[in-house]
């Protein structure tokens, strides 16, 4: 029989209870107004018009869409020579990094990364009830031997995102492979390329030859951001056969949409857009950063980044708050980040040229305000 119930409500396990929400980028001011919205790192040349022109064509919204994705694996696998199955997609990578977290970690096992690292991922842990572990930085960076000296037999995952968010910073193929071969083969290797595809080829960080050769790693990417398909939730992961079909056996049926499905075939169709994405990106961010710089004498640096975004450290008298609300007065909306640790720091997406002249113009304006 049941004992007496005590509790005016079901009461959530404590791992959960633990959970700070993921708070996304704002769009609007404080007052409500809209911003220009350069806080959540969306593509500022849009979508591919081959992907918008093939929306109108998706199977109807009242049939269930294919559960397994078949068309979009198949084009996914063609586009970067992967066999079709030893990939799963998701409603977005954000899914996908929740299930490899809840597939291999539970109560009692350590979750790994990176301080300054991608907010979700502890969410990701905590919600299979496993133990957060955060490596140290190395000035905002991975530190790859920080990190493997908190391995231990309770590890389970490691996460690391590369280029990483919100700091931008890049571990090339060498640090991947050095991190990759000091792991124990039972602790699974997560590699969150979400902004993969703003890094030039020539520079790749190998994380895709190491999930074809290994067991433990799987490596995820994402339609949200070089694709501009972020609203469409498309996401998908490569690894051994044992991970994916693992990662199939918890994931959400019909994840992906009719819409998400033919948006995404013909957006790899149209590789031409990625190349003129990657180049506007590298061009801007390049251009922003150098102006960023000649504000040294104000306290301001950019750190280095290899994605579509750069994080601004404000270390001045000109605040990351101040910089945060003076630009959403001037119609912008930027991320300011003291929930991850960087109070003084201020992430900007690279978006059009006009934008970033803003930017720069705003950011200059109060710097110099305060001389």
């Amino acid at each position: 029989m049941r004992a007496p119930v005590t509790k005016k409500h079901p009461i959530a396990k404590p791992w959960i209870e633990a959970i700070h929400a993921y708070v996304p980028g704002k769009s609007k001011a404080a007052d409500g107004r809209p911003l220009t919205k350069l806080s959540a790192n969306e593509n500022p040349l849009g979508t591919s018009p081959a992907a918008l022109a093939a929306a109108a064509d998706a199977k109807p919204t009242f049939l269930y869409p294919d559960p397994d994705s078949i068309a979009l694996r198949e084009k996914l696998g063609e586009v970067h020579g992967i066999d079709p199955a030893r990939i799963v997609c998701g409603a977005g990578s954000d899914e996908l990094l929740n299930l490899a977290a809840q597939a291999y970690a539970g109560p009692g096992d350590e979750v790994i990364y990176v301080r300054y690292g991608f907010s979700v991922y502890d969410i990701a842990a905590r919600r299979c009830g496993a133990t957060p572990v955060v490596a140290p930085d190395a000035d905002y960076g991975t530190d790859v031997d920080a990190l493997l000296a908190l391995v231990t037999d309770k590890t389970r995952a490691v996460f690391i995102a590369n280029p990483n968010n919100p700091t931008g910073s890049f571990l090339p193929r060498g640090e991947i492979a050095r991190l990759h071969a000091a792991l124990p083969g039972d602790v699974l290797f997560v590699l969150d390329q979400a902004y993969g595809e703003y890094v030039a080829p020539e520079d790749d960080d190998g994380g895709m030859a190491l999930a074809a050769a290994h067991g433990n790693v799987l490596v995820t990417r994402t339609f949200s951001k070089i694709y501009g398909l972020a609203g469409q939730r498309i996401g998908w992961a490569t690894g051994a056969p044992h991970l994916i079909s693992m990662l199939n056996r918890i994931r959400l049926p019909f994840n992906v949409t009719n819409t998400g499905h033919a948006m995404g075939v013909a957006a790899l169709e149209d590789q031409d857009f990625v190349v003129r994405s990657r180049e506007h990106n590298r061009a801007e961010r390049a251009r922003f950063v150098a102006a960023i710089e000649a504000m040294a004498n104000h306290g301001l640096r950019p750190l280095p980044s290899e994605a579509n975004f750069v994080l601004i450290l404000f270390e001045g008298a000109l605040t990351a708050e101040a910089a945060h609300d003076g630009l959403a007065q001037r119609g912008y909306a930027t991320r300011w980040l003291p929930g991850q640790a960087l109070p003084h720091g201020l992430r900007i997406t690279i978006g059009t040229s006009q934008q970033m002249d803003d930017i720069l113009a705003g950011l200059r304006e109060m710097a110099e305000a305060l001389a």
